[in-house]
């Protein structure tokens, strides 16, 4: 196996959990009739991401590996604000903590088939790192406020601005991940894009009938 075909092994393995999250969070939301996210799709999130570091380091690609590093610990911050981290095996804690700095150890010492110098050498265009950049850091941004809306609420919620910046993103994500013919970012992120967009839908549908809920009149559709 080449190290080529083990990234896309190792890539669509994450992009499959990523999905399957989004599924999980999708159908328990469509049966509430409002979004809920419950506690497996952050740990499934947790375990994607990892594995997204790992691709990003093999794909010599600085806007996966930043974004994902970023991502993993606001994925450990949430779980810990539902107050399911401690309840994690203490090895999977352990491991959780010491796995990525082991991966980045490594890949900054540099091996045959992944370094951080090659990855600073990689001649990706300018354009389309601009293109990739804002379009993680959209995407991030979702998180650093979903974090601080936590932070403040003190419990792990999921706002309308979270979706909406989470939709914009994907699409620009997308868009890189076409023009560097990244599979495994176009699979994840074309269904990603759909289903941002129906959670949109399902809490603006809920604000809606929030007020009517209140007044005692249940609006019809």
């Amino acid at each position: 196996m080449t190290m080529e075909t083990l990234a896309l092994a190792i890539g669509l393995v994450s992009q499959l959990l990523f999905s399957s999250r989004i599924v999980l969070q999708w159908v328990q939301s469509e049966r509430a009739r409002r979004v809920l996210v419950p506690t497996l799709f952050w740990q499934i999130s947790l375990i994607s991401s990892f594995l997204m570091i790992i691709y990003g380091m093999l794909r010599h690609d600085p806007i996966i590996l930043a974004a994902q590093l970023i991502s993993y610990a606001i994925y450990i911050r949430n779980l810990q604000l539902l107050g399911e981290w401690r309840k994690l095996n203490p090895w999977f804690r352990a491991a959780a903590y010491g796995f990525p700095l082991a991966m980045l150890a490594w890949f900054g010492a540099g091996n045959q088939h992944f370094s951080l110098r090659a990855m600073l050498g990689s001649r990706i265009p300018a354009g389309l790192l601009v293109l990739g950049s804002v379009g993680q850091i959209i995407f991030l941004l979702r998180f650093v406020y979903q974090w601080i809306y936590s932070e403040r609420k003190g419990e792990s919620s999921l706002p309308l601005s979270f979706w909406a910046l989470s939709f914009g993103g994907s699409v620009l994500i997308l868009t890189y991940a076409i023009l560097r013919r990244d599979v495994v970012l176009i699979i994840g992120n074309v269904f990603g894009t759909v289903v941002y967009a129906r959670n949109i839908v399902l809490l603006r549908r809920e604000q809606r009938r929030a007020p009517a809920v209140a007044a005692g009149k249940e609006p019809v559709g």
